[in-house]
């Protein structure tokens, strides 16, 4: 529906904003089923996600396994703190590239908007240089060509 917009807030946060065309529960469900992730989570195209393990409790695992098809590749771990269906989701997430990134504590909101949904994601990092690390790795394109995979996906 629109492209991702990324800000930032103070030193620790970075808000990522985006509308699809499809409901919120919709946008909810792609954030937590494993076998919905796995088909728009990829990041830049030729990626892959061979393991995606996603427990959507409170304290459930969260693991995600990026490869490039080329040897090359990432994983992410993390936990859900709380979900509240179809419209919140907190959760804790750590990149491991090779070695962790310290936490990052990640809320998304699901809010109804016209005949789609408003995405509202809100990280909280550590400090400013953890900030400035995770920005410089090119996130907002690879970000962005997942939603728009995640776009066509539930749009149908």
């Amino acid at each position: 529906m629109t492209a991702l917009k990324l800000e930032t807030e103070g030193d620790r946060h970075v808000v990522v904003t985006r509308r699809f065309a499809a409901s919120p529960e919709k946008v909810y469900r792609a954030h937590v089923e494993p076998d919905i992730i796995q088909q728009w989570m990829l990041g830049p195209d030729g990626w892959t996600m061979p393991v995606c393990i996603s427990e959507a409790r409170p304290g459930g695992q969260i693991r995600y396994e990026w490869s490039n098809g080329q040897g090359g590749g990432f994983h992410l771990t993390g936990e859900f703190v709380s979900l509240e269906p179809y419209r919140r989701i907190v959760h804790v997430e750590r990149m491991h590239l090779p070695d962790p990134t310290p936490d990052n504590h990640v809320e998304t909101i699901f809010e109804a908007d016209g005949e789609g949904t408003l995405m509202t994601m809100r990280m909280t990092l550590p400090d400013e240089a953890t900030r400035t690390m995770m920005l410089s790795t090119g996130m907002e394109t690879g970000m962005e060509a997942g939603y728009v995979r995640l776009e066509t996906l539930i749009g149908r």
